[in-house]
């Protein structure tokens, strides 16, 4: 059975929240992308923040949702990290590089989820 990625999208950005992430956003890009479902996109303050967002987004989405994370590209001190859950791409950037790379506006035909 699939997982309910829409769920596993919102525990994430819950999870994030709850190490004090900044402005998390969800994206439904299924009408738009044939690699994902969701994107899930949160601004951290620093490199150890970074850190502890990949390490709690993990740890949460494992134990809560028995989703693993399938790929991880970044690391915290290059700003910005991508976790890949398959149904669910989280972007965990430095507010620096969410204004530089704009995924928002990128993906701007993409729904927000409430």
């Amino acid at each position: 059975m699939e997982p309910d990625y829409g769920d596993l999208a919102r525990l994430v950005r819950s999870a994030a929240e709850d190490k004090k992430g900044l402005e998390p956003v969800i994206l439904d890009v299924r009408a738009l992308s044939s690699v994902t479902d969701y994107f899930v996109i949160v601004t951290a303050r620093s490199a150890p923040h970074l850190r502890a967002l990949r390490d709690e987004v993990e740890r949460v989405a494992e134990t809560t949702a028995g989703a693993r994370v399938w790929r991880v590209s970044g690391t915290p001190d290059s700003g910005w990290i991508v976790q890949d859950f398959l149904g669910v791409v989280v972007h965990l950037m430095t507010e620096e590089k969410r204004r530089y790379y704009a995924l928002e506006l990128l993906w701007n035909d993409a729904p927000r989820v409430p």
